[in-house]
């Protein structure tokens, strides 16, 4: 990690894997009790402190920050949390409709077709990953492991396995863009669960 102090409030911080990695097992379990007391949901918890730790890597160039790295974590995170929640109302009443719609479409003969198919191309969207962003998906997704979990398990870094996650998601958003209306994206996780099963 370089920092170069731009002025005497300001610090432009450069990271690299290895400091990347080191900043994410000094913050994150503070951050993540932080995140709890604010959603009382673990796993967005979780998430949120992901988020922030996968914006930091999407960054270009220095991270510029006005006061110390530890407030600049907290404040991102306190961010994420309380976007998360300014949603939430209006998404607990649209998953609500929507499972409603997903009820009504499944009772019918072509429902529970499309069901299925959507079904069968999740699977195939999963196994037509490259094999190791598949399987830290897998591990991620299905065995609810952690990042430092997975890392640890696979002898890879933090930084890598945020990183496969991230081209996971996008190469299955991608992927799947044609099956999946915004109904049943609210649903994915359901489905996630299924096919573990």
């Amino acid at each position: 990690m370089q920092t170069t102090r731009a002025d005497t409030n300001n610090i432009d911080l450069i990271l690299d894997e290895p400091e990347f990695d080191r900043m994410y097992l000094d913050h994150y379990h503070a951050l993540f009790q932080y995140a709890f007391t604010m959603l009382h949901d673990d796993i967005m918890a979780e998430e949120m402190v992901h988020l922030v730790f996968l914006k930091l890597l999407e960054k270009n160039g220095p991270i510029a920050i006005h006061t110390s790295l530890k407030a600049y974590l907290y404040r991102s995170v306190n961010n994420e949390c309380l976007n998360f929640i300014k949603h939430q109302k209006v998404k607990r009443a649209f998953e609500v409709k929507a499972i409603k719609t997903m009820n009504s479409k499944t009772e019918t003969p072509l429902g529970k077709f499309q069901y299925e198919e959507l079904e069968q191309q999740l699977k195939n969207a999963i196994s037509e990953l490259p094999e190791q962003c598949r399987t830290i998906f897998q591990m991620s997704r299905f065995e609810e492991l952690k990042y430092a979990e997975i890392a640890n398990q696979l002898g890879l870094s933090i930084k890598t396995v945020e990183t496969q996650m991230s081209r996971a998601l996008k190469k299955l958003r991608i992927r799947l863009a044609d099956y999946l209306p915004i109904i049943v994206w609210q649903l994915l996780l359901s489905l996630f669960y299924l096919i573990k099963h």
